[in-house]
């Protein structure tokens, strides 16, 4: 459903609240806050009118509340509800609610969020619409082990295990002999069933050394789709990206047209609208398609500041049924793009590390760019994700969007906490990092050889 509204009810908290928030002002509409009461107690002091307190800490009583939330717009006035990345973001059951409650949700149909959401049916998709996938069958693991492994053995080790429900890295068990069939499945069924809620499992090629690339699309509600350039998120650990970049380096652009436009179809086959990345895995000039997220990702101010395209303007615009003019949109980068995400935790143990942040500085000029919600005397609570904030820069190429970034994080002070900010600092040293194209087991790699930080 799409139409016109003049108030959006922001459903999520952090940044990434701000960031919507000064999107909605911009195109002059009313942004409408929540809080749960830790973030409502956590901050230094209250905004304009302060937002709805919709719950208690626990995100579960609070921003994965559909019933508060709805309730929250209703008694607000609000027309529309953006939710973000996280908690409901890519929630089909929340986004047909919405609507049934009268609004816009502002993203994709419930009927998208579903197939993609659903690793073997969003591969079944791809298929269709001629996306590279990674080689496995794109159906359901069956129950017999035997044919399991048969599949396995056809494939060619090593395997990857899967759960058809599964992200964020958990639901997967990599498999490099026969012997180790069994117990994979058993083990990752299990998890995934815990996890999910989906014991359904797939079978793919597990890739030994490849990059993460996506491609990021916009959709309008008329048919109308094109994609916007593409990052680089291989600097990972634990599956969780750390730093990330735009464009990715050294890919072919006319590799890149050629995946961009079977993005474009895949889109118009299953009718998407809004904002939306495509996943891959690049591996010997080859790309393989993993997922696809339905919202807004974390890292897309590299993609803003390479294209000059902003967003979430974008997705609310679209949620509001403008025409996409595809015009506008080029696929060229300028430049190049960094972010680092910078997070509450330990750089050495990687542990959360929540606390009262005492003082803040944070670097500006010429390329820079900082989204946080956080200040002196903010309270970073132990109850959600430990992202703090994103430190992005734009040069015109990469070597002096490092250098740029090399010296935005020696400026860069957040006292009262631990933060990965020496993480980082070490990261924008590393050679081969530097010199570009690093695949995604690389930081794990570095850390095991070199494991202390210095905080």
């Amino acid at each position: 459903m799409t139409r016109p509204f003049t108030s959006v009810l922001i459903a999520n908290r952090g940044e990434i609240a701000v960031r919507i928030e000064r999107a909605c002002l911009e195109l002059g509409l009313r942004p409408v806050r929540i809080a749960s009461e830790a973030d409502r107690d956590g901050q230094p002091g209250p905004e304009a009118g302060g937002p709805l307190v919709v719950g208690p800490s626990a995100p579960g009583r609070s921003y994965l509340n559909q019933a508060a939330i709805l309730l929250a717009a209703r008694v607000t006035g609000a027309e529309a509800v953006h939710p973000g990345y996280g908690f409901l973001s890519e929630n089909a059951d929340f986004a047909e609610a919405a609507e049934q409650a009268g609004l816009v949700f502002v993203g994709p149909p419930a009927s998208a969020m579903r197939t993609m959401g659903d690793k073997i049916a969003a591969k079944r998709a791809m298929i269709a619409a001629g996306v590279p996938c990674v080689p496995g069958p794109g159906e359901p693991l069956p129950d017999e082990l035997e044919t399991v492994r048969t599949l396995a053995d056809g494939i060619g080790y090593p395997v990857i295990v899967k759960a058809a429900g599964g992200g964020g890295g958990r639901g997967m068990r990599i498999v490099r002999e026969s012997a180790e069939i069994a117990d994979a499945v058993a083990i990752t069924r299990e998890e995934a069933r815990r996890a999910f809620g989906n014991p359904a499992l797939y079978l793919e090629k597990f890739l030994e050394h490849p990059r993460h690339v996506e491609f990021q699309v916009l959709c309008d509600n008329h048919g109308n789709t094109v994609w916007v350039g593409h990052r680089d998120c291989s600097v990972q650990r634990r599956h969780q990206k750390v730093v990330e970049e735009a464009p990715a380096p050294n890919i072919a652009p006319e590799l890149a047209e050629r995946i961009g436009m079977r993005c474009v179809e895949a889109c118009r086959q299953i009718g998407y609208r809004g904002v939306g990345t495509f996943e891959f895995l690049y591996e010997n000039g080859e790309f393989y398609f993993i997922e696809m997220n339905t919202r807004l990702q974390v890292e897309h101010p590299v993609t803003e500041l390479t294209t000059g395209v902003d967003l979430v303007h974008e997705q609310l615009r679209a949620a509001q049924g403008a025409v996409l003019e595809i015009g506008r949109f080029s696929g060229e980068a300028r430049g190049h793009a960094f972010e680092c995400r910078i997070n509450a935790e330990d750089p050495t143990t990687f542990v959360a590390a929540p606390g009262r942040i005492t003082a803040v500085h944070f670097p500006n000029g010429p390329g820079i760019r900082v989204d946080s919600h956080i200040s002196a005397g903010y309270h970073v609570s132990p109850f959600y994700d430990s992202l703090i904030a994103k430190l992005i820069v734009h040069a015109p190429n990469r070597h002096e969007a490092i250098r740029r970034m090399q010296i935005a994080l020696s400026q860069t002070r957040i006292e009262g906490i631990s933060t990965n900010l020496p993480l980082h600092a070490r990261i924008f040293a590393d050679p081969d990092f530097v010199r570009g194209c690093v695949d995604i087991h690389h930081l794990e790699k570095r850390l095991r050889e070199e494991p202390r930080v210095e905080a």
